[in-house]
């Protein structure tokens, strides 16, 4: 036997016309793209967060940068505090290379600098990706189980303006699906809602760690007088300062 809320969600389903329907196709279709961000996002961030003073440790405890990238690349390679320490020191091979470019007329803090700002904007690109979706669902579905609620109004109407009565078993069909798509609506905005702070106050967590990271690569940079080891240049390219 079927269930009460089975039997009333087909009931629902047979008596709705075609924008009902996919109105309600539209709800489900956001409701299963919030938790499908919300659950990636949330598993995603609880692993940078979890990683991230691993990743450090390693780092640090390196003898020079190269060695201080493989070993923060080994914890955790799609971590964003070992992608900081990877293209820093990518960079700091083509710098020490003395390819030609406008590049090489910086020093070496600048381009330091340069390298982790490029890192820190292409990261956060990475953690706010999705969040715009979350966004545009908390805000909009309510607006589409409001459009839901007006169609279904203007059925019950309809009804009432063919029979000329107003009686129960001609607009309870149609009011009916009005306050579904109320509920509906609300039952996915709810949720995007809720998942758009959270994920944006975890964001902002780890872009002022990341920050915080990147302010102490560059410091380590400029203090440092040697920061990657001899010979570490790049096979194939001609190093002006010693050589190939």
């Amino acid at each position: 036997m079927n269930s009460p809320a089975l039997a009333n969600a087909f009931a629902f389903w047979s008596q709705a016309d075609g924008v009902g329907k996919s109105t309600a196709v539209l709800l489900l279709v956001m409701s299963l793209a919030t938790w499908y961000l919300m659950l990636v996002k949330a598993l995603h961030m609880w692993r940078v967060r979890r990683r991230a003073p691993k990743v450090t440790q390693a780092f640090w405890a390196a003898a020079d940068l190269e060695q201080a990238a493989r070993r923060a690349s080994a914890v955790a390679a799609d971590n964003p505090f070992s992608v900081l320490a990877v293209e820093l020191a990518r960079g700091m091979r083509q710098h020490a290379a003395d390819v030609p470019g406008l590049a090489a007329a910086l020093k070496r803090g600048d381009y330091a600098a340069s390298i982790l700002r490029a890192a820190l904007q292409r990261a956060s690109r990475q953690l706010d990706a999705g969040l715009g979706v979350l966004a545009s669902i908390g805000a909009t579905a309510p607006f589409v189980g409001l459009f839901g609620t007006v169609w279904g109004i203007y059925h019950a109407l309809v009804a009432i303006g063919f029979t000329g009565q107003a009686t129960l078993d001609k607009v309870a069909g149609p009011v009916g699906e009005a306050l579904v798509m109320t509920a509906l609506g609300i039952a996915v905005a709810v949720p995007a809602v809720l998942a758009y702070n959270f994920l944006l106050r975890a964001n902002r967590d780890i872009a002022r760690a990341l920050d915080g990271f990147a302010q102490d690569l560059h410091a380590w940079v400029l203090e440092s007088p040697r920061v990657l080891p001899d010979g570490a240049v790049p096979p194939g390219t001609t190093n002006a300062r010693g050589g190939t």
